[in-house]
Formats: structure tokens, C-alpha cells, sequence
């Protein structure tokens, strides 16, 4: 077993034709859908959308009140101009800008929005951590 992993990530959302349309708008196409979930097939994990409330009496909470903005989703772009189209698409599509993207304390560029759930998400180049062909990020081995 690889302890270190994540494989599905499950974001609890208010109206799921809402967060459907506001991702398909982004060009995500759903690769499973059942009553009250659909799931991405993203670079070797699963993104799923949730109902909130449903996701709470999942997780043993019924009632409990999920947040949002204690976390964020990160993309990685191979350059500024990629991450300004994404920010520019999201906001386009519905999403709420949080800090338009700029150059950064660590030495990259980037900024944050929030899908219509509250979902922070950055988007970013960072010249330090190459992307492979497929979009995927792998952390250089330290020397």
C-alpha cells in the first residue's frame, strides 16, 4: 500500500445542475454520473460533486454545516499567459475572483477564484516545477 495519495476528492456542492454547468463551461466532461454525484477522471485521481448536504449525512454528520475556503484546488500551467486564460475562462464561466492572478513572494505567478460552491481554486505557473506532457505535476528529486 502507497500511504501517500489521494484518489478521489469529493467537493460538497449546493446545487449540483449549478456545479455541472459551471464545469462543463471550464471543458469538463464527466466521465461517471449516477443520481445526486458526477465524477472527472483527472490525471490519475477522480474529482467528484456532491450534494452538500448528502455528502454530511455520508460522512456520518447529518446536519453538520461544510464549509468551504480552508483548502484550496490547485492547477498548474506551463506558463503566466496559460494561468491569466484559465483565471479569465473561470471568471467567465461564473466563478468569483478572489486575487487576479500576479507574480508571487516564492518566485512564480498566481491567483485564486471560487467556483459558485465556495470552492477555492489557484491557478499558477511555477518555474520551479516543470509539468510532464500530460499536464501532471511531479516534484523534481532534490539534488
Amino acid at each position: 500500500m502507497t500511504p501517500q495519495r489521494v484518489t478521489l476528492i469529493t467537493l460538497g456542492v449546493d446545487d449540483l445542475e449549478r456545479a455541472k454547468t459551471f464545469y462543463a463551461a471550464l471543458g469538463w466532461v464527466p466521465t461517471e454520473q449516477t443520481e445526486g454525484v458526477v465524477f472527472y477522471q483527472i490525471n490519475g485521481m477522480v474529482l467528484g460533486l456532491f450534494g452538500r448536504s448528502a455528502l454530511a449525512e455520508d460522512q456520518g454528520r447529518p446536519g453538520a454545516n461544510l464549509g468551504t475556503g480552508a483548502m484550496s484546488l490547485a492547477q498548474n500551467f506551463a506558463s503566466k499567459d496559460e494561468v491569466d486564460a484559465a483565471f479569465a475562462l473561470a471568471v467567465k464561466c461564473g466563478a468569483t475572483p478572489l486575487k487576479a492572478p500576479e507574480e508571487v513572494f516564492w518566485g512564480g505567478y498566481s491567483g485564486y477564484y471560487s467556483d459558485p460552491d465556495g470552492h477555492v481554486w489557484e491557478v499558477a505557473f511555477n518555474p520551479f516545477w516543470p509539468l510532464n506532457d500530460d499536464g501532471s505535476l511531479t516534484l523534481p528529486t532534490p539534488e
